[in-house]
């Protein structure tokens, strides 16, 4: 997107080109092939699905035909991850390149291991506890594997008299592959009943996919994931080391 006369305009591709993409199912082939986009349009030419797709058709609701959609429809396939993952820029990676991208930024370490190094904060454990028991098995049951980003909040104690800095330390977590987004759902009341706008469902990586898989490109160095990551991305999308840096 960029703004033209204090108005948002979006970028975009003719319809009529066959390269145009019209449904979230050929999204996510798309996704699968190229392995990372980011929503939005940015430095890179053609990185993003804001490129890809018709102008005309965002913002529009009808999950059919609008690609602001569509990130719920593919998050709920389980088939590519979906969250802030470029930039504090929301995107998707797919399950083939995850891997490497979490080895990458992870830097190698578990998130338990990392908050014991002093790599991440209080804030950042309090969310990841509702989502990892500290015996360290993983929770079977789906309303512990996924969590509403306002039960979140509350869960771990921010807002009001709590923790400050809750959508930071969120955007911290998606940035470091230890988050996801599973899916956008409207919010429940105490009957269990729908209201609302939609909002983000959060989950692990790991109940995606499974952590044999999420840490599957732990034995190589974190350098190494990230110049397979930046070579792939240099190659699809013709682009610079540098412009790959300001992204991944």
């Amino acid at each position: 997107m960029e703004v033209i006369g204090g108005e948002w305009y979006m970028q975009g591709i003719d319809p009529a080109s066959p390269d145009c993409i019209h449904s979230a199912d050929r999204l996510l082939q798309y996704i699968e092939q190229v392995g990372f986009l980011p929503l939005f349009a940015n430095e890179i030419d053609g990185f993003s699905v804001e490129n890809m797709t018709d102008p005309a058709s965002w913002w529009g609701g009808d999950a059919d035909k609008d690609p602001w959609e569509w990130r719920g429809v593919i998050a709920r396939t389980g088939k590519a991850a979906y969250g802030k993952f470029f930039g504090n820029k929301a995107g998707f990676v797919s399950r083939e390149w995850f891997p490497h991208f979490a080895n990458y930024r992870r830097d190698g370490y578990d998130f338990d291991s990392r908050y014991d190094d002093g790599k991440a904060d209080r804030r950042q454990k309090l969310v990841m506890d509702l989502f990892w028991p500290e015996d360290g098995e993983i929770w079977e049951t789906e309303d512990k594997r996924s969590l509403y980003s306002n039960e979140i909040k509350t869960l771990a104690g921010f807002g009001k008299g709590g923790q400050r800095g809750f959508e930071s330390t969120i955007s911290k977590l998606q940035m470091s592959s230890y988050l996801t987004v599973r899916d956008f759902r409207p919010r429940l009341n105490k009957k269990g009943e729908e209201y609302g706008w939609a909002v983000a469902v959060y989950t692990l990586p790991e109940y995606l996919w499974g952590y044999r898989c999420v840490t599957g490109c732990y034995g190589y160095e974190p350098k190494e994931s990230y110049e397979r990551i930046r070579e792939h991305i240099c190659s699809s999308f013709n682009c610079s080391i540098e412009a790959v840096n300001k992204l991944i």
